[in-house]
C-alpha cells in the first residue's frame, strides 16, 4: 500500500476523535461501491475493523464553503462525497485540486441523511495514472490478506467481506446481482464468474478460460474480455492475456 497515506495502521482515536471507533485501527483501501455498501457498524474487512479508507477517483465537482469542501469523487463503482473540513486560516492552505482530475483521499466513513459520506483526513492529486492500477491492485491485496488472516487465526466470518449475511462480497447472490446489474447474460457472465472467482495475484489467463469453457470459440471468448475489459469490469495484469476483477 502508499505508506505516504498511512496505509500502514493509523489509529482513528488519534484522527477521527469518534468514540465508536477507538477499537478500529489501520486505513483500508476500497472501491467507491464498499464504501456506499459498507454497513452503518463501520468498515470492515473478514471480521476485522478499520478506521478509515483510502480510495481514488475522479473529482467531478467541487463545492466551496467557509466552513468545509466537499469533493465529488467517482471512480467506475459509483459516486461519493468527501468532506474536507476547515479551520479558521484555512482557506489559504486548500489542495490545488482540479475537477476531471485524479485524487488519492485517506478519510472516515460517516452516514449522511441515509448515505455515506467520506470525512477527509488527507487528499492529494493523483499525478501518475500508475498509481490508480496500483490501488486497484491494493484492493485485491487488502482482500487475499485479510481472508488468510482471518482463515488462519480461525476466525468466525473468515469467508465473508465487508460485513456478514447476504450482502457478502464473497458470496454468490451477490455476485449474481453485481454481474446483472453489469449488463452481463450468458456466456459473458460464466466468464465473469470465472474471473472473479479465480484465486491468483496475477488472475486467471485466457488458455485457462478457454480450457473450462470449450464450448465458448476462441474468437468469442476474445470478444467477451475485449468487451469486459473496455466496460472497466476486469483488467489486464501481467500481459494481455491473463485477467482480473476490478472490483472482486
Amino acid at each position: 500500500m502508499n505508506d505516504s497515506f498511512g496505509g500502514g495502521g493509523f489509529n482513528a482515536s488519534t484522527a477521527g476523535g469518534a468514540k465508536d471507533e477507538n477499537k478500529a485501527e489501520g486505513v483500508l483501501p476500497l472501491m467507491v461501491r464498499h464504501i456506499l455498501e459498507s454497513p452503518e457498524a463501520g468498515i470492515q474487512l473478514f471480521g476485522f475493523q478499520y478506521a478509515m479508507v483510502t480510495f481514488v477517483g475522479i473529482v467531478r465537482h467541487i463545492d466551496h464553503s467557509s466552513t468545509k469542501v466537499t469533493y465529488r469523487v467517482e471512480d467506475h463503482t459509483g459516486q461519493v462525497d468527501a468532506h474536507l473540513w476547515l479551520e479558521e486560516g484555512d482557506n489559504m492552505n486548500i489542495p490545488g485540486v482540479l475537477i476531471n482530475t485524479y485524487v488519492r483521499i485517506v478519510g472516515s466513513v460517516r452516514s449522511q441523511g441515509g448515505s455515506k459520506a467520506v470525512m477527509i483526513f488527507k487528499i492529494a492529486q493523483v499525478d501518475s495514472p500508475n498509481e490508480v492500477t496500483t490501488h486497484l491492485l491494493e484492493v485485491l491485496n487488502a482482500r487475499y490478506k485479510g481472508e488468510a488472516y482471518a482463515k488462519s487465526a480461525g476466525i468466525a466470518g473468515g469467508s465473508r467481506e465487508g460485513g456478514s449475511g447476504e450482502g457478502s462480497a464473497s458470496g454468490g447472490g451477490f455476485m449474481d446481482n453485481e454481474a446483472n446489474s453489469m449488463g452481463l447474460s450468458g456466456k459473458q457472465l460464466v466468464v465473469y464468474k470465472a474471473i472473479k472467482s479465480h484465486m491468483s495475484d496475477i488472475g486467471i489467463s485466457r488458455k485457462e478460460l478457454q480450457s473450462k469453457f470449450p464450448h465458448i470459440s476462441p474468437s468469442e471468448m476474445q470478444s467477451i474480455t475485449d468487451y469486459m475489459t473496455q466496460e472497466g469490469i476486469v483488467y489486464t495484469s501481467v500481459d494481455s492475456d491473463h485477467f482480473l476483477c476490478v472490483d472482486s
